[in-house]
């Protein structure tokens, strides 16, 4: 067959050479796990499954649009790829014309298996404010997977997080809707490549306002109003969508307004196709079409959640076919326009078109398909992620330590463990999703009924008792990675370690302060490992499916830190989490605390290095840290009249609470050196507006004694709208190195089009009216500012 460049019109006739039963088979995604064997002393679940593909034609007859759960495939990179081609080349057999299915693999940290690269976790990326590096981390997972016959990542996580009680704060790029954009962007563009040249397709997701669930419980309502999801929530994809062309999106779990997104028409299709411009395929996230009859009470039977999905502007479900496999019959029934199931079938090929996957259809290409990344890129990304993601809270000198220079005692319960370092949906949560199904499956879990247990409750089923399996099969995926302890040792080889501190509470055996003094007696500095682990399987406080009430260290880690203090020893706290925590007591208690925000293979090279002074941090907080439990959710972005920043001051704010702020504000990031930023007016107006681009022109100075870097961010503020604006938008930021001393000037432009909104009569832009630009190093530290008179815009 002669390739030729596919075209919409090619796939539509395409689409008219299809059976009934074939269009809806490209419509749903079918789990490789069916296809799986039991292997004979295959329970350690080490070793990959083995498969069966002679079944598929039995299972689908008439193809099959998208392959989903592979990533629990393959032992390696080689039985990954030949498992995939096995089933794949099963798959064109079955399908018509020979089209391929999408396979799809999570990819937020790197390819989702052992044998991908990993990257530290999207929250800890969004701590760098470099979105270039996330470019560069995405094109090493997109060329690991097309490598391995992958041709579909389900990612980027483009939900603003701002509740930290949410389980899933650490796969998203932080609170604000303009750092989010920006990464955003940066991952889609360095997964999908130059004008979608990878062959790999991005999705962006969850659309829209999962994040924002009441309570920050998971899968909860959305308490939100259209202007809020449409100007801030929405802002993610619609600059994914119109400057990287995004090739998928899925949907979110939640309701808003009483409609499930899942079904929502003017989600889906108004607002994300109509008004966002996106042509792409939308696929539902694992099982939130049957959410509708077994959650949302929605609909009375799965064929009517599939019509009311697939109506909706719902393309694909997965990770199965038990709702969309109903739509042959309602079509034939009557009960539903076939027209609609063309529609999506019609989006369905073109990204299989986009992916090579069907036969006699190229991708045309004003470029040369991506070259390979070199070998060593994915170890120099994570390295300088995880580098420039480490984040000093607060210090009052004690940091940096010098080596050798006296007794340091480390303790917590994070020191000497390496999964603490990983999130979901990395190569370690994935590995622990089988020993955990196996552990219940197999009586291993008291309590826990392996006739009534279905896979969903493995997110929040407690295991006892495999905390030592899970961190040992850790340190077999990355043998190569040292402890936060052995880190320190490289450093100052007379480190003594003390294994204080628990992530669970035991009512029987208290933290003892007796021998919590004694460990430290002698130190002249102390170091305390703490944090949370985050993850999937087992004995977790954050992740997937796990909200927490109180966002705080869990177990007897906050006792620990206390019980230090007490001692009178300098005492040097890191933090291991992915989300912003309740760290008031921890900090005042410390003379310095670091955050390492789920740092990886990297972490315990990045935390030695802060500590002792071979690096220098610059990281900056992608997201806000309250003071109390009852300052939730806390934004730096609220609107005027509301939050924290509120011209009537405590009369507005809690009266137990005698400071209304939060502990750490977005963006906040300390140095070993110390930076200043002025507007540089030497040429003329410093902050002005040309062409619709604003522009402020800075001296930036590293006024100390130490070489560092930080970042510059540029906020604005609309003093007076029709509607009610946030006290400030970030709206640019720049990463900068200066050595001691040393000034540059930088110009940081925004197009105006950051500051629209749906204004009073329902169209987006902007009055004419003054804007206060202000310039800083977070958004409460505010060097300079100044204010420019904008004409109306309109998009």
């Amino acid at each position: 067959m002669t390739a030729t460049t596919w075209t919409p019109e090619k796939v539509s006739e395409l689409v008219s050479q299809l059976t009934l039963e074939q269009k809806v088979a490209q419509l749903t995604g079918f789990a490789v796990t069916d296809l799986v064997v039991r292997r004979p002393g295959g329970d350690s679940g080490q070793a990959g499954p083995d498969i069966d593909v002679d079944r598929l034609p039995a299972l689908r007859p008439h193809g099959v649009g998208h392959l989903s759960l592979a990533w629990f495939l393959g032992r390696d990179a080689d039985s990954l790829r030949s498992d995939l081609a096995r089933v794949q080349a099963a798959v064109r057999e079955v399908s018509p014309f020979g089209i391929g299915a999408l396979v799809h693999f999570e990819a937020i940290s790197g390819l989702l298996h052992s044998s991908g690269p990993q990257f530290p976790t999207a929250w800890a990326q969004a701590a760098t404010w470099e979105p270039a590096l996330v470019a560069r981390a995405a094109a090493v997972t997109a060329a690991r997977m097309r490598a391995a016959g992958i041709h579909h990542a389900l990612s980027p996580v483009m939900d603003l997080a701002r509740d930290p009680r949410w389980g899933r704060v650490h796969e998203t790029y932080g609170e604000d809707p303009e750092l989010a954009a920006r990464f955003s962007v940066a991952f889609v563009r360095g997964i999908q490549g130059t004008d979608g040249a990878s062959g790999v397709l991005a999705t962006g997701k969850h659309f829209v306002g999962y994040g924002a669930s009441e309570g920050g419980l998971n899968q909860a309502v959305t308490q939100l109003g259209r202007r809020a999801l449409v100007d801030e929530y929405a802002e993610p994809f619609r600059r994914a969508i119109a400057e990287a062309d995004l090739a998928s999106v899925m949907n979110s779990y939640n309701e808003i307004d009483g409609v499930p997104c899942v079904a929502d028409r003017w989600l889906l299709t108004e607002l994300l196709r109509d008004q966002l411009g996106f042509t792409g395929v939308v696929v539902s996230d694992y099982d939130s079409v049957t959410l509708q009859t077994r959650f949302f009470h929605t609909a009375d039977a799965p064929a009517q959640a599939a019509v009311q999905a697939v109506s909706a502007g719902l393309d694909v479900e997965l990770p199965g076919d038990t709702n969309y496999s109903h739509l042959v019959e309602e079509v034939r029934g009557g009960r539903l326009d076939e027209r609609v199931i063309d529609l999506a079938v019609t989006r369905v090929l073109a990204a299989k078109a986009r992916a090579g996957l069907i036969p006699g259809m190229t991708t045309p290409r004003s470029d040369p398909a991506p070259a390979t990344p070199e070998p060593g890129e994915a170890a120099t990304v994570r390295r300088a992620i995880a580098e420039r993601g480490l984040i000093l809270l607060d210090n009052d000198g004690t940091l940096p330590l010098a080596p050798r220079s006296g007794r340091v005692v480390v303790v917590g319960p994070a020191a000497d463990e390496l999964r603490i370092h990983f999130g979901a949906y990395t190569s370690v949560s994935n590995a622990e999703v089988p020993m955990g199904m196996i552990a219940v499956m197999t009586g291993q879990i008291p309590g826990v009924d392996p006739a009534t247990f279905v896979f969903t409750d493995i997110f929040q089923t407690r295991m006892p008792g495999l905390d030592e399996r899970f961190e040992a099969e850790a340190r077999r995926i990355h043998p190569d990675m040292p402890t936060v302890v052995d880190a320190l040792r490289r450093l100052d080889p007379a480190i003594e370690h003390f294994p204080l501190g628990r992530f669970e509470t035991d009512p029987d055996h208290p933290l003892d302060p007796f021998i919590v003094e004694q460990a430290v007696a002698d130190a002249d500095v102390v170091i305390a490992v703490v944090g949370e682990r985050t993850g999937w399987v087992g004995n977790n406080t954050a992740g997937e499916g796990q909200s927490t009430a109180e966002p705080a260290l869990p177990g007897d880690q906050e006792t620990l830190v206390a019980q230090l203090a007490a001692t009178g020893k300098p005492l040097v706290t890191v933090v291991v989490s992915g989300r912003p925590l309740l760290l008031d007591a921890v900090a005042r208690a410390s003379n310095a605390v670091l955050l390492a925000p789920l740092l990886g293979e990297e972490a315990g090279p990045a935390i030695a290095g802060a500590v002792f002074g071979a690096l220098n941090p610059s990281g900056k907080l992608p997201g806000t840290f309250p003071r109390h439990l009852g300052q939730l959710p806390i934004y730096h972005g609220h609107h005027h009249g509301s939050g924290y920043h509120h011209p009537t001051g405590t009369r507005h704010g809690y009266n137990d609470l005698a400071d209304p702020g939060p502990l750490y504000v977005f963006g906040h990031g300390l140095s070993y050196s110390t930076f200043d930023v002025a507007l540089d007016d030497s040429t003329g107006p410093a902050v002005e507006e040309t062409d619709g681009l604003i522009r402020a022109r800075l001296v930036v100075t590293n006024t100390g004694t130490v070489d560092g870097e930080t970042v510059v961010q540029l906020y604005a503020r609309d003093e007076a709208a029709a509607v009610v604006r946030p006290v400030r938008q970030l709206i640019g930021f720049a990463r900068l190195a200066l050595p001691a001393g040393e000034t540059t000037t930088v110009t940081l432009e925004a197009p105006v089009e950051r500051l629209f909104y749906t204004q009073a009569d329902g169209t987006r832009g902007i009055e004419a009216g003054d804007v206060t630009v202000l310039a800083g190093f977070s958004s409460d530290d505010v060097r300079c500012a100044g204010t420019i008179t904008l004409p109306a815009f309109t998009a």
